[in-house]
């Protein structure tokens, strides 16, 4: 079974990644939530990056706001797939400075990421990168994507009666 590690910067970070976390479960998805901060427990950040795929993980999410160093700094040491998730904080200039973090990492490190507080969609990336090689995660992704889009078409039918 595929195991999913969401780490973010803060408690402050959680109510954004909990989408994240309620995605993977509802995928039958293992997760781990940790509170990993690149700039106040650098030595943890270190461990976690280092030892994620022997720990069993597939694929790490991280979410950090400001000047979110963590996802980057976790992939500059992970050999999995890291998805970042820039989160709007308090002390953000309106999220840019999160998500031009995150996005802008140098060539070979790469950093997938999602758009401003989309963890949902980080939960998303996450089940298809683990259902490319899980067939029964894949399952469920496509029963996800049948259901969003039969809300589309339910939708429609209820606004022009058709």
């Amino acid at each position: 079974m595929s195991k999913v590690a969401v780490v973010m910067g803060s408690t402050s970070d959680l109510p954004v990644m909990q989408d994240a976390i309620d995605i993977l479960k509802g995928f039958d998805i293992e997760v781990d939530v940790d509170i990993v901060s690149a700039h106040r427990t650098p030595e943890k950040l270190f461990d976690f990056s280092k030892n994620a795929h022997t720990n069993g993980y597939s694929v790490i999410i991280a979410g950090a706001g400001g000047a979110a160093h963590l996802p980057g700094m976790v992939a500059s040491m992970s050999p999995l797939p890291v998805i970042g998730v820039p989160v709007k904080s308090s002390n953000s200039i309106d999220g840019w400075d999160s998500v031009l973090s995150i996005l802008q990492m140098p060539g070979g490190v790469p950093v997938a990421t999602v758009a401003l507080n989309g963890a949902k969609n980080a939960g998303i990336l996450a089940a298809q990168i683990i259902g490319s090689s899980d067939t029964c995660v894949l399952d469920k992704v496509i029963l996800y994507k049948e259901g969003l889009k039969k809300k589309v078409i339910d939708g429609a039918k209820s606004v022009n009666g058709k």
